[in-house]
């Protein structure tokens, strides 16, 4: 990091006379109210849990809700959770949530239960997203386990 410091502060100091240096920099940096930075777009995890539940929604998902479990552990910030009719419906959510948030330069870290489709669990990292078949929702029994955390309201208010 140190590095790429230095050679903007070179760039900087050479071209400034030529350019309006710091303006060209300060658009780069920081750009549409702090959403972007370096060029890429960052959302917070808050942001993303939502962005999941929506997505989901759109798949026709059923009982969305968002947790807040940053006060309860420390392994992560939100959980979504979701039902789905088949194996089908949760593996195309499971898909389309991958999609958006790669499209929003959010990797995930890891998925587990995607071939069998019962409980697809998708880790990214401050959010994780638990897709249901909707016995084995009710025998987990997830929103019980949580109930202490918060639910986070995620459908936009007109």
């Amino acid at each position: 990091m140190q590095d790429f410091v230095t050679i903007v502060e070179v760039v900087y100091q050479k071209l400034n006379h030529q350019f309006n240096m710091r303006q060209i920099l300060e658009e780069m940096l920081v750009h549409d109210r702090g959403s972007f930075l370096g060029g890429t777009e960052t959302i917070d995890s808050k942001e993303i849990a939502i962005l999941c539940a929506r997505v989901a929604d759109e798949k026709k998902a059923e009982d969305i809700l968002i947790f807040d479990v940053r006060r309860l552990t420390f392994v992560t910030d939100f959980f979504v959770i979701c039902s789905g009719f088949n194996k089908r419906q949760l593996q195309s959510i499971a898909n389309d949530i991958q999609l958006k948030l790669h499209s929003h330069g959010i990797p995930w870290t890891g998925i587990e239960g995607f071939t069998e489709a019962l409980w697809i669990l998708i880790d990214f990292g401050d959010v994780i997203v638990h897709l249901f078949d909707k016995e084995l929702r009710r025998f987990y029994d997830l929103e019980l386990l949580w109930g202490d955390a918060p639910k986070l309201p995620w459908k936009p208010s007109f």
